[in-house]
């Protein structure tokens, strides 16, 4: 064979190659927020996909905090500050019903509903060095506490600790409040702010860096989008919000086939967490516990007698936001105390 056509072969296949490996974790698809990669305060099934990709893809997606430009600069953040791609987005009409900024979707080649999407969230880094906390008229105590206040709070990402106030830092440990795919197509347009069966707005500070996300998927593709970065939050997310950032994340899309999940799940470095919701407390109580016996009794082969006197002995029952229209619940189980 001559040389020449020896060697376009050769770049070709070595090309190929390179392009094969788009979307692993050194080369992942990037997804930058802008008029046309968000969704302003919905999940939906209709919605355009603002990226293809194939299961076990990386993608670095950036989220921009729930706030606009002059309410920022309002509470005292210079405006050469606030993020270009936060400018950009205040031209999308196309808004509601909540308030979150959504980036994405992401469509998953081959999720189908009935399959299991993992997010796996490789890694989280602060966008901007600054976040707020704000009161907001839907907090849980909102009918005490009438000030609207707003606070901006810098973040220092040598120490990852916020600056309350004099006396006060607060540790950092970034996670996205809002992680979804798109509810069933009968649910319609779903309002961002209360979470669901999709996950959605679960505001549950254990998702962090190296944790991984399980969602029922309902819709074809998945369509997963993402936003609402938090710094630091409270369990509770009291008076609404947390500490508000935009974040940049890497994360991993796997799609598991023949494994079937009523609710959201997660995973950490140490815990297993099953979560529900509901508008009424009691009643998300019992989601999250029961999905937590569903686990033991699944994977570990334990009966259901046995998995509910375990709940009780070892996993710890907590309350995870009390103001999304649906409140939340999570129940943690320590993955230390299975010894073999």
């Amino acid at each position: 064979m001559p040389f020449k056509i020896l060697s376009s072969l050769v770049l070709s296949f070595l090309f190929l190659s390179l392009q094969a490996q788009k979307g692993a974790a050194a080369d992942p698809y990037i997804l930058e927020p802008s008029p046309t990669t968000v969704a302003w305060g919905y999940y939906w099934s209709e919605t355009p996909p603002a990226l293809h990709i194939r299961s076990g893809d990386f993608v670095r997606i950036h989220t921009l905090l729930t706030s606009n430009p002059e309410r920022l600069e309002a509470a005292g953040l210079p405006p050469d500050q606030v993020e270009k791609e936060l400018r950009g987005v205040q031209s999308v009409k196309d808004k509601g019903p909540g308030g979150h900024v959504l980036t994405g979707p992401v469509y998953i080649d081959g999720a189908e509903p009935g399959d299991v999407l993992e997010v796996r969230f490789d890694s989280i880094r602060l966008a901007i060095p600054y976040g707020y906390n704000a009161i907001g008229q839907n907090g849980f105590l909102s009918d005490e506490i009438f000030d609207r206040k707003m606070r901006l709070i810098t973040l220092d990402t040598k120490k990852m600790t916020g600056h309350f106030s004099d006396g006060i830092d607060i540790p950092l440990h970034p996670f996205f409040g809002s992680a979804g795919v798109a509810p069933p197509k009968e649910a319609g347009r779903w309002n961002s702010a209360p979470p669901w069966i999709h996950a959605g707005n679960l505001d549950n500070k254990e998702l962090v860096e190296g944790s991984s996300l399980f969602i029922p998927v309902h819709v074809k593709g998945a369509l997963f989008e993402i936003g609402d970065g938090h710094a630091a939050q409270g369990n509770g997310e009291v008076d609404i919000t947390a500490i508000e950032t935009s974040l940049i994340g890497k994360l991993q899309f796997t799609v598991h086939k023949g494994r079937t999940l009523h609710w959201p799940r997660a995973e950490t470095s140490t815990h297993i967490i099953t979560m529900g919701c509901d508008r009424d407390l009691n009643a998300a109580t019992h989601i999250a516990v029961r999905e937590m016996i569903s686990y033991l009794v699944e994977e570990k082969k334990m009966s259901q007698a046995d998995a509910y006197m375990l709940c009780s002995v070892a996993v710890d029952v907590d309350i995870t936001q009390l103001v999304d229209g649906n409140v939340g619940v999570h129940a943690m189980l320590p993955k230390s105390i299975f010894v073999k």
